[in-house]
């Protein structure tokens, strides 16, 4: 995967041909692999390299000066997840309110004009230029090349999105999040040292420092998936504020991880999310907890046994 950053002031940053589609991609849900599919389709045509043209940072912080905006993933998730669909360049917009402040025929003269376009994908409800005025019909005008515009991806609830998806991260409604995804919801970070009352109790856990940046599921136990370096774990993950014996007031995201393994410690995990098992709820004391924390790791080895036998 190779990147390429485009600021205000860079010039022509890539001689070579590409294909690319162009959007926020939070997420890369089905409606984001669909524009993908058709960039790599048209790349093909054209005989040339696909890529993925986003923004960064969020065009909601460039424009209005927010610094708190939530994702479903990061940059380095997106880059990822381009890579993974076969997207074979990343282009990453450095985002400015002088870059948001450009017409729609000034931004793909003096910003997409910096690439080699042979093709260009883009959303049926993409807009782009000053105040949002540029769509996919400006497009066709604006760029020297072929424009291609997908329609909707649909689910039995309407157009998958990233606001349904956000929505539903935070309801806990993870087999929804997966479905509209069309993979495993994650969430990333490096092991940090804790309290140890897990260990306390027999139920040790790996706690992730994790981005700010991240929308985060409602509190409560989740079945999952922990992958350090190239071995994957089954895990009990546990969302919220430990209420009952160590309480924190920022959103601990703490893993047990289910199988044997070495120390975690400053190590890198990622979390696949299979299921939600239970809300998050204060007990009288330690000999409560653990007794239902066996009770929730019975049902998460049941949730990830039943996922795969069904995968």
């Amino acid at each position: 995967m190779r990147i390429i950053n485009i600021s205000m002031t860079s010039q022509k940053v890539c001689d070579d041909a590409l294909c690319a589609c162009i959007g926020y991609f939070d997420g890369c849900h089905r409606g984001h692999q669909a524009l993908m599919d058709k960039t790599i389709s048209l790349a093909r045509k054209h005989g040339c390299e696909s890529a993925l043209i986003t923004f960064n940072p969020d065009p909601w912080t460039a424009i209005y000066g927010k610094t708190d905006i939530k994702h479903i993933s990061t940059m380095k998730q997106r880059v990822q997840r381009a890579a993974f669909f076969g997207i074979d360049n990343t282009v990453i917009l450095e985002f400015t309110k002088e870059m948001s402040e450009l017409s729609h025929d000034e931004f793909a003269r003096m910003i997409l004009g910096k690439l080699n376009l042979k093709g260009l994908v883009c959303g049926f409800d993409f807009h782009y230029g000053y105040k949002g005025k540029g769509n996919g019909d400006t497009l066709r005008q604006d760029v020297d090349c072929e424009v291609a515009v997908v329609d909707a991806v649909n689910d039995e609830e309407g157009k998958i999105s990233s606001t349904r998806i956000s929505t539903a991260i935070e309801e806990g409604r993870i087999d929804k999040v997966n479905e509209m995804l069309g993979y495993e919801y994650e969430i990333e970070g490096v092991v940090k040292h804790g309290a140890h009352k897990g260990t306390q109790l027999g139920f040790p856990t790996a706690n992730l420092d994790y981005s700010d940046e991240y929308i985060l599921p409602k509190t409560g136990v989740y079945a999952c998936y922990a992958q350090i370096g190239a071995q994957k774990y089954r895990a009990m993950v546990n969302i919220g504020h430990n209420p009952t014996l160590n309480f924190s007031a920022r959103i601990s995201i703490e893993a047990h991880l289910i199988d044997d393994h070495e120390d975690l410690y400053g190590k890198s995990i990622k979390l696949s999310f299979i299921g939600f098992v239970r809300d998050e709820r204060k007990f009288p004391g330690a000999e409560e907890l653990v007794a239902q924390l066996q009770l929730d790791l019975d049902e998460v080895k049941r949730m990830l046994r039943d996922y795969e036998q069904g995968n």
